[in-house]
């Protein structure tokens, strides 16, 4: 098992410095300063490591997924926004941190064997991501303005009503409670024990 579980970090290590060199070398020939594009893949690296620590210490290391869910997010945001140039987009993206929060709670809940831990990760990315929708179109429809991209200003209006419509359909009753995830209706009533005395074996 420790063999495997080493193998397993070696691995994600090795691909990772395979992948820094090829985007360095190519940096050398194409001429471009690879650390201005690699740099957000250091932070991603980082939660990843997290993850390696999680899978090699098995189930009781569970935990390590939030903060691991937490830096590579986070490393992710940085690519997008070194990538389009939207920095302005962190005065809502806390919303995604919170919404990475629920995503580690979950894979913490999986890893661990935890259905409610499960659950509540579920519940918390569905908060973050309500919220991430709300502030975003507050901020780029309202606060920026015309300083928001076109694919912006047209992203966040649709986001709206996506999300409008899934709050009216359950509040509604017209979701199908069986197509409602778990954490909406909770699990079913467990039966009640049978608290008769068992009868005696008949002669």
């Amino acid at each position: 098992m420790m063999t495997h579980r080493y193998n397993s970090g070696g691995l994600i290590g090795g691909t990772i410095l395979i992948a820094l060199g090829l985007l360095f070398l190519l940096g050398q020939f194409l001429n471009f300063r690879a650390w201005d594009l690699m740099w957000p893949f250091f932070v991603i690296g980082i939660g990843g490591l997290f993850f390696v620590g999680m899978l090699a210490g098995g189930k009781s290391t569970a935990g390590l997924a939030i903060p691991g869910s937490i830096i590579a997010v986070i490393g992710l945001m940085l690519l997008v926004q070194n990538l389009t140039g939207a920095w302005s987009s962190w005065a809502y993206g806390w919303t995604i941190i919170l919404a990475a929060v629920g995503l580690g709670i979950w894979i913490a809940g999986l890893w661990g064997d935890n259905p409610a831990m499960r659950r509540s990760g579920l519940r918390v990315m569905e908060i973050g991501f309500i919220l991430f929708v709300i502030f975003g179109a507050f901020f780029e429809l309202v606060i920026f303005g015309n300083g928001s991209s076109a694919l912006r200003q047209a992203f966040f209006p649709v986001l709206l009503i996506v999300v409008g419509l899934y709050l009216v359909a359950q509040r509604s009753g017209l979701w199908p409670r069986s197509w409602q995830p778990s954490w909406r209706h909770g699990a079913a009533p467990s039966q009640p024990a049978d608290d008769r005395p068992t009868p005696p074996p008949q002669a």
